[in-house]
């Protein structure tokens, strides 16, 4: 159980007055806004938010009764703050570990309250929490003034590219209403923000505990004359609807049903429907919306954000999960090269050279740091002088992409301009897209007239011959891990049965076909491409085209499988790294591990482990019985059949 689900049961589905005014819109016709709220972890934050809840109305029925019922029986004076202080570890160390999203209204609109924790070492879920707003509330105690955590808050929202933003000054109580306390705060935390360029839309001077200005003026502050809580939320400007931004419809899966293919997702921003002509980045390949399916009975002719949808197209194209359909005169940048402004979480630093993974919403690309242009402590606005960012430091990177992510400048659409870096498989880091370098296309060259040639042998008259079907057994693994073993192995038995088959190895298709091609992201995307079409021709012919490469990318393997089609099967050899580094035939890990090698799969480039492959092989057994495993599969799948068995074709 999380913060979430417990805040979600508690405060996410107010009940509605039965005497509410008819006046107020129904809620889908309601703007809504996002707000997040963050502040030191003593600062009272949950106490504010308790406070807002219960003032707005937005508590279920004998929410509040029950809690102060809860309180006496334990012995203790009821506090605002127990309405999120859900989870037990929460009461029993006063933080709020996780983001909880509370849902409240006003009579102008309805809210999205992200509370975000405030403790140093949940910056992690802070930044989850803020990236998702569209304002922010900062927390400051009158009592303690701007502290360091404070001072790191606000620059994370400038990081995120929150432009609106009320600090609300609590515990003014505590300062006895003290208005040059107040003041004093107020000019420290002004400048702070405006060192970034960002001025507070509004400074509040309030005590959460007690109500003074959270929804009503009281006469403890006669030389206030600004808005409460209430009244600063309903004054910042909505963003715009999400219907009304360009279409970006990230897809979540690929089903086939019958004889359909359903490409599923939600639609983040923009309108979608039938007839619709969509670009999908990053290939940028092209199709029409066939129709939208719902489930059951017919489906809508037009859906819009917000709406999770399956749709179908009147072509065949590749699209795989991580892509985003757009309309074709508004698509995002397919992109190779992001500058990202971004706020680093992990204990060790980044920098220049270190293999990272970026992830945009459903999307995911492995890349290398090329620079750390700028580092800062946004504790004290000090640039660091080395090119590395540090832990809670923030700075702009330029990250070079091995694989193209569909992508926007967060000015432009936020949703496609935010992103989350991992590194070690580990979430290190966040922030927003400041520039996206779109990846340079080629054109398809013109041709002449081009007819493909049957061959004068039949697929039927090669299954006598060979007793077997075409396939392409595509062996992907680390490097060392047996592909090339088992590829051989295997390749030996086949014949001996009287079969075709035909072992493809990357090192040798890179002494001739392939000879052309260096190592960089898309030359080894090219390879892999070459590849895949000869294992293709040769599998359509009868053979059996048994493929050794590492292909460390889903991606990449996804392409091969759609050109290889229905003759395709992806073998996972699975190898624990430290047994392929044990192994190390040809002395690659040592060079890497000197650093003699750059981007090798394994040491410091990322290997992305199959999902769904039709056989895993466990190569640190025998090897034998890893072969047997393989012929047996091809058995059960009907690829071989006994010599003695009617051809299947």
């Amino acid at each position: 159980m999380s913060a979430t689900s417990s805040a979600s049961s508690s405060a996410t589905s107010p009940a509605v007055p039965p005497d509410a005014s008819p006046s107020v819109p129904a809620a889908k016709e309601r703007e809504l806004l996002r707000i997040v709220i963050v502040g030191h972890v003593d600062h009272g934050k949950s106490t504010l938010v308790g406070r807002l809840l219960h003032e707005t109305g937005s508590l279920p029925d004998g929410k509040l009764e029950m809690l102060k019922e809860v309180s006496a029986r334990r012995g203790m004076p009821f506090e605002w703050s127990f309405l999120l202080d859900a989870l037990q570890t929460e009461r029993d160390q006063g933080i709020t570990v996780d983001t909880s999203q509370i849902r409240f209204k006003t009579a102008q609109r309805d809210y999205v309250l992200i509370d975000a924790p405030g403790h140093v070492e949940f910056l992690r879920n802070m930044v989850t929490g803020a990236a998702q707003a569209d304002a922010a509330v900062l927390l400051v105690d009158a009592g303690e003034g701007v502290r360091e955590q404070t001072r790191r808050h606000a620059f994370l929202l400038h990081l995120l590219g929150l432009r609106q933003v009320a600090v609300v000054v609590n515990k003014m109580d505590r300062v006895a209403f003290d208005q040059e306390a107040f003041a004093a705060i107020e000019e420290d935390v002004s400048a702070y923000l405006g060192g970034f360029g960002l001025r507070p839309t509004f400074v509040i001077p309030v005590s959460a505990r007690d109500g003074d200005f959270i929804s009503e003026r009281t006469a403890r502050l006669p030389w206030y004359s600004g808005p409460t809580v209430v009244e600063a939320l309903d004054a910042f400007t909505a963003p715009p609807s999400l219907s009304d931004q360009p279409l970006r419809f990230p897809i979540q899966a690929v089903y086939k049903f019958d004889e359909r293919r359903i490409l599923a997702g939600r639609i983040e921003s923009g309108r979608l429907s039938v007839g619709d002509e969509l670009a999908f980045e990053p290939s940028g390949a092209t199709a029409r919306v066939k129709s939208i399916e719902a489930w059951p009975g017919p489906g809508p002719t037009t859906v819009e954000a917000g709406q999770s949808v399956g749709i179908t197209l009147d072509k065949d194209i590749f699209v795989t999960r991580g892509d985003i359909a757009a309309h074709g005169d508004q698509r995002p940048r397919a992109a190779k090269s992001l500058k990202v402004r971004l706020f680093w979480l992990d204990d060790a630093p980044l920098k220049a050279g270190d293999p990272v993974v970026v992830r945009l919403s459903t999307a995911a690309a492995p890349g290398v740091v090329s620079a750390v242009t700028s580092a800062v402590d946004p504790a004290n606005l000090v640039t660091e002088g080395q090119a590395s960012l540090g832990r809670n430091h923030v700075g702009e990177v330029e990250i070079t992409l091995r694989q193209a992510l569909p992508a926007d400048p967060y000015h432009l659409i936020a949703f496609t301009g935010r992103v989350v870096v991992e590194r070690e498989r580990r979430i290190c880091g966040g922030g927003i897209i400041l520039h996206a370098a779109r990846e340079a296309r080629l054109e398809a060259p013109k041709r002449g007239p081009v007819v493909a040639v049957d061959s004068a042998v039949t697929p039927a008259e090669r299954v006598t011959r060979f007793h077997h079907q075409g396939a392409v057994l595509w062996l992907t693994g680390l490097p060392a891990s047996g592909k090339s073993t088992v590829a051989r192995a295997l390749e030996r038995r086949l014949f001996d049965l009287g079969g075709s088959p035909v072992y493809l190895d990357g090192d040798t298709l890179r002494t001739g076909l392939n000879a052309d091609l260096g190592f960089s992201p898309q030359e080894r995307s090219e390879n892999i491409r070459r590849v895949a079409h000869m294992a293709g021709f040769l599998a359509r012919n009868g053979h059996i085209a048994i493929v050794a490469l590492v292909s460390p990318t889903r991606a990449d393997r996804e392409q091969a499988r759609e050109v290889g089609a229905r003759f395709f099967h992806e073998v996972f050899i699975r190898a624990p790294l430290e047994v392929c580094e044990s192994r190390d035939p040809k002395g690659h890990y040592a060079k890497a591990r000197k650093g003699e090698i750059a981007s090798f799969t394994g040491i410091s480039a990322p290997y992305e482990e199959p999902e769904a492959p039709e056989l895993v092989l466990d190569t640190t057994g025998d090897i034998a019985a890893a072969v047997a495993a393989l012929e047996a599969y091809l058995e059960e799948a009907g690829v071989l059949f006994p010599p003695d068995t009617d051809s299947p074709i």
